[in-house]
């Protein structure tokens, strides 16, 4: 491990010496080692210290960054550490899951294909339980969307095309989530700042409400939105379909030459 007197760490992390004495004093950094009159720090102080910069940078406080350190040292989570713990660590999903044998996946899927179960395990819809003896148990992560398919299988739509069309939609709800999420972001840049931090009761309430309202909005909207589009789709595809048909059918009609 490197070791640095105070001027050379003070160097290395683009600070003052001024600024690492302060920092020791607020109990931002550990204090060096001792040999005789000599300071010695170690890449440890080196890597604090440019964490100290960077969350300065980002626009906190020293405060701040010792209510960060306390808590992490404490064994808190970020979200604790803000603050924000029942909104920000609380799943927003509410599927319903279940536990099954590799049988009865097999029965409600129509498939034992270890590709189909890898897709449905990678977009998170089953996981092999862990520890399980032969025959394999699965975690059914999201009961309700795994029946539904189900039955679009028993009505004959290959797995494939169900998981690919899931795929799809997956990827495009990253997107959502993302701009969602990031919209609650610059309202709080806009109002304070980015890395701003709740440092009252008040603040604190404010933001928790922010967080649970953006979650509502995101719901309703991305349902009635999906709900919308499904009906203005089926009625042109169905317009759609009924004219083909129509049109094979007066095709039929049609005498043949003699």
């Amino acid at each position: 491990m490197t070791e640095y007197r105070i001027d050379d760490l003070a160097r290395e992390a683009g600070t003052t010496t001024r600024n690492v004495r302060g920092y020791q004093d607020r109990g931002l950094l550990p204090r060096p080692v001792r040999r005789g009159r000599i300071a010695i720090y170690s890449d440890v102080h080196l890597e604090r210290l440019r964490v100290i910069n960077n969350l300065l940078r980002r626009g906190f406080t020293t405060r701040h960054i010792a209510d960060f350190f306390t808590g992490i040292q404490r064994g808190d989570g970020l979200a604790d550490v803000l603050g924000l713990e029942d909104v920000v660590t609380k799943p927003w999903s509410s599927a319903h899951t279940t536990t099954m044998s590799a049988a009865d996946l097999k029965t409600l899927l129509n498939t034992a294909n270890p590709r189909h179960l890898a897709r449905l395990a990678e977009y998170g819809l089953i996981a092999e339980v862990e520890g399980s003896a032969k025959p394999k148990r699965y975690r059914v992560l999201d009961t309700e969307t795994v029946e539904a398919y189900s039955r679009l299988v028993k009505l004959g739509v290959p797995l494939d095309g169900i998981l690919d069309v899931h795929g799809r939609v997956a990827e495009k709800m990253v997107g959502v989530a993302g701009s969602l999420i990031s919209s609650g972001r610059r309202v709080i840049a806009d109002q304070y700042h980015d890395g701003w931090i709740p440092e009252t009761d008040d603040e604190n309430a404010w933001a928790t409400e922010l967080l649970r309202e953006l979650r509502k909005a995101g719901m309703v909207s991305a349902h009635n939105m999906l709900n919308r589009e499904l009906d203005r789709t089926t009625s042109e595809q169905l317009a759609e379909y009924l004219g083909d048909a129509e049109n094979v059918r007066d095709a039929g009609k049609k005498p043949h030459p003699a």
